[in-house]
């Protein structure tokens, strides 16, 4: 049997629940054996539901820390809180994963990166597009060097009426942005994985919020949507250095008919291209002098990771995260590339306020 791996949770809100204390309850060798949150009651509840017999409950993440039995902590708060949290607890001995994005600011990110550095423990951003079928098939065949040149992109995270409007969605010193930082940040973490660059030259970016009505037709119902100061949607187009060229679309609510799901893509490459969009993948290249389009079926040929076990993009997030921490590899989403796409994010807004290109 592998050994047993201590977690801790740090933010027992709609993310902890939703994706990661269900996805690490799958792993066989994870114990969640504290919780804590700013309102109890969460943390009493998720400890009942997915804890120990014995695990701990906390209204100060500072108390967690001091526990030398964790040796794994999930920082699942709002973004403001993220890199002051993941730091604390990099210091305190303690391997990270972090929900995304990695912080509400570039230079937080930066700061969290060196402290991954400094204390030499692992930190991973919960970037769980990375980790679904599609994904993991199309860097496979990328890497064979199929596509050749990647030289433009697409990268999408487009929702008709779809604004979150609960917990702190809305808030723009607790959240940090719009659409921008909470759904194209799947989208743009994928895109440059499967480039496998990480060197933008220039960014220019369009923020937009002029509907009348955000809040109409809005799937989670009208909850204030058109009070927020956030942005409804974005545009942007990201120089890379070496020339590459990515193309960002984004909202949470816009007048389109053609919605895409965050962690949609469009690659192409000077020899073929792909597309991730929803739950699709389709390869296109020119064969025999004509041109040939291929969906690839990625349904079968997984492995589920025990009997019964549903294999979703989070829990293999959570079983790959477990195996790099009790085999000491590598992260799959590893804090120097999460840093440059809150790079690319802070551009994007910094960008669309000014009127100017951000140059790096």
């Amino acid at each position: 049997m592998e050994r047993i791996v201590n977690v801790g949770i740090i933010g027992c809100g709609g993310i902890a629940n939703g994706k990661h204390m269900p996805s690490l309850k799958t792993v066989p060798n994870v114990r969640m054996v504290a919780f804590c949150d700013i309102i109890k009651e969460r943390a009493e509840k998720a400890a009942k539901e997915y804890g120990t017999a014995d695990a701990k409950v906390y209204t100060d993440y500072k108390e967690l820390l001091k526990d030398k039995t964790i040796e794994v902590v999930h920082v699942l708060t709002p973004n403001r809180e993220h890199a002051d949290i993941t730091i604390d607890a990099l210091y305190a001995g303690k391997h990270v994963m972090c929900e995304k994005p990695m912080a509400k600011t570039a230079q937080d990110a930066h700061r969290m990166v060196a402290a991954a550095k400094a204390t030499g423990k692992k930190l991973s951003i919960g970037y769980q597009h990375r980790q679904k079928a599609q994904s993991i098939y199309a860097k496979e065949l990328i890497d064979t060097g199929a596509l050749g040149e990647i030289y433009y992109a697409n990268c999408y995270a487009i929702r008709r009426r779809g604004t979150p409007n609960w917990g702190v969605f809305l808030n723009e010193e607790e959240q940090g942005g719009g659409p921008i930082i909470d759904i194209a940040t799947h989208s743009l973490d994928l895109t440059l994985y499967l480039m496998n660059n990480y060197e933008p030259a220039m960014v220019v970016g369009k923020t937009h919020k002029k509907l009348e009505h955000p809040e109409a037709g809005n799937i989670w119902g009208d909850n204030g949507v058109s009070t927020t100061p956030l942005e409804e949607a974005a545009c942007a187009m990201i120089v890379m250095k070496n020339g590459a060229t990515i193309m960002l679309e984004t909202s949470w609510a816009l007048n389109t008919e053609s919605p895409i799901a965050e962690g949609s893509c469009r690659l192409c490459g000077s020899k073929a291209g792909l597309s991730i969009i929803n739950d699709s993948l389709t390869v296109n290249k020119v064969e025999l002098n004509r041109q040939v389009k291929t969906a690839v079926d990625v349904s079968a040929g997984g492995v589920a990771f025990y009997s019964g076990a549903k294999v979703t993009p989070a829990t293999t997030e959570a079983h790959n995260w477990i195996k790099a921490i009790v085999e000491d590899k590598d992260p799959v989403v590893l804090p120097e590339q999460a840093a440059v796409v809150s790079d690319i994010l802070e551009a994007i807004y910094t960008s669309s306020k000014t009127g100017k290109p951000v140059f790096f």
